[in-house]
């Protein structure tokens, strides 16, 4: 489930605690947790609803100014209509992970994951160079990036992606850095050789 930024901006200060959207199926569970920008958001309920049984107190707590605003919000989408709500559910796991300096078991964990991660890839290894770009060229935009490799913006961001997903790098309003974690790993990384895809 995507949200934009005042979205998420309403739910992290209370403001909004209901989301509307029409899906062919939930792609959000209640009791489930949802990692977003910023931060995570906790899942209490997921229930179809038809547009005339959403109350005023639910359009205003979607942060909707009135039923017309919410028949526009809804209009045109195919599927069933679903009345999501949901809560702030603390801090993304990744943010502490990202300054938590790894010891010599997480080093040769991360040693594991990334291999396979340079194994699967049809190109070859690319967990290394990605790495050592982003720390050589912090705040740089992503499709610049991207083109160092010959790669589309969106696979680069894919690849970049999974590597946040391990606390090694983090985004910033333009490009990425290399979290603490990542700068300890790449340093460990380049003392060690590395195995060829």
């Amino acid at each position: 489930m995507l949200l934009d930024n005042p979205t998420l901006q309403g739910i992290i200060d209370g403001r909004i605690s209901v989301v509307f959207r029409t899906w062919q199926r939930p792609t959000v569970k209640a009791g489930g947790r949802l990692r977003t920008r910023m931060g995570v958001l906790a899942i209490e309920a997921v229930d179809a609803i038809s547009a005339n049984a959403a109350t005023a107190q639910d359009i205003k707590r979607a942060g909707l100014a009135d039923r017309d605003a919410f028949l526009r919000c809804i209009a045109g989408r195919d599927g069933v209509l679903y009345r999501i709500r949901v809560r702030p559910g603390g801090e993304d796991p990744r943010i502490a992970l990202r300054s938590k300096k790894p010891d010599a078991h997480e080093l040769a964990e991360l040693d594991k994951r990334l291999q396979r991660m340079d194994d699967a890839s049809r190109e070859g290894a690319w967990t290394h160079a990605y790495l050592a770009l982003i720390a050589e060229r912090p705040a740089q935009r992503a499709p610049e990036l991207a083109a160092m490799f010959g790669l589309e913006t969106k696979p680069f961001k894919q690849r970049v992606r999974r590597l946040k997903e391990l606390g090694l790098t983090e985004s910033l309003k333009v490009g990425y850095r290399l979290s603490r974690r990542g700068e300890v790993y790449l340093a460990h990384s380049r003392t060690r050789p590395r195995q060829k895809s």
